[in-house]
């Protein structure tokens, strides 16, 4: 009788642990647009500082990330280029479930990408969309090396996602005449985030709808491989893209 008893207990602390377990998400305060900016902008600043803390990394996180809808904590959604040298979760210094990442080369903004982050806002639930440009991109120079007829032959893949960064690049050199190459590239890079932004607006009603309603935020910024901090890109131009997009948009 005393070792039933003693099962019983065992079964009944076990019970209340997994409840208390799957109830500690759903019981916390929504996150709102800034606060997940705020979030993001301070984990940047620790990795940049080299103070990093590896947040939701442990084995208790990989055992929610098993039991728990990712919906109930990613507090993010982030469309940043492919590139080894940028992981997201890493330069904003989070983890497990915390961030939706959408990667392609070049972090240009397609059908594909948009579905994606459209499934971020509207079906994770993130208030916050992040387009990660980088310092060096690759996609990108090979796009200025294409405007500047010093383009060299590329996969028929790849040379579709160089076309789609050439408006970007266009507008940069256009904006600068006579710029030195590398700043041109930088400031190209910058375009390339706007120009992904401006398309996500023009063919996204559902993403426009979010952020006109204030359910979401689109900003934009550029990490730096150098100093490993982001440079965050001005809000009020977003925000004259989504009325320039709202005119014109689709879907």
């Amino acid at each position: 009788m005393r070792v039933m008893s003693k099962v019983l207990l065992c079964l009944a602390l076990a019970a209340l642990g997994h409840f208390a377990l799957a109830d500690e998400p759903m019981n916390r305060p929504a996150r709102g647009p800034d606060e997940a900016l705020a979030l993001l902008k301070e984990g940047n600043v620790r990795f940049a500082e080299g103070r990093a803390n590896h947040p939701h990394c442990d084995a208790r996180q990989l055992a929610l990330a098993a039991e728990e809808d990712q919906t109930n904590h990613a507090y993010a959604t982030v469309l940043s280029c492919s590139d080894s040298r940028v992981p997201p979760e890493i330069v904003f210094d989070s983890g497990v479930m915390d961030i939706f990442v959408v990667r392609i080369a070049g972090n240009i903004c397609r059908t594909d990408e948009i579905g994606s982050i459209e499934y971020g806002l509207a079906h994770v639930k993130t208030p916050l969309l992040v387009v990660l440009g980088h310092s060096k991109c690759g996609a990108v120079t090979a796009a200025a090396e294409l405007h500047n007829g010093h383009a060299h032959e590329l996969e028929p893949g790849v040379s579709s996602i160089v076309r789609s960064i050439q408006p970007a690049v266009k507008r940069a050199a256009e904006g600068r005449p006579g710029e030195q190459p590398d700043k041109l590239l930088d400031c190209a890079i910058e375009e390339n985030v706007w120009n992904s932004i401006e398309q996500l607006f023009r063919q996204s009603k559902t993403v426009r709808e979010l952020v006109l309603s204030r359910k979401a935020k689109v900003v934009g910024a550029v990490y730096d491989l150098r100093t490993h901090r982001i440079k965050w890109l001005p809000e009020e131009k977003v925000q004259s893209l989504l009325l320039k997009a709202g005119a014109s948009g689709q879907r």
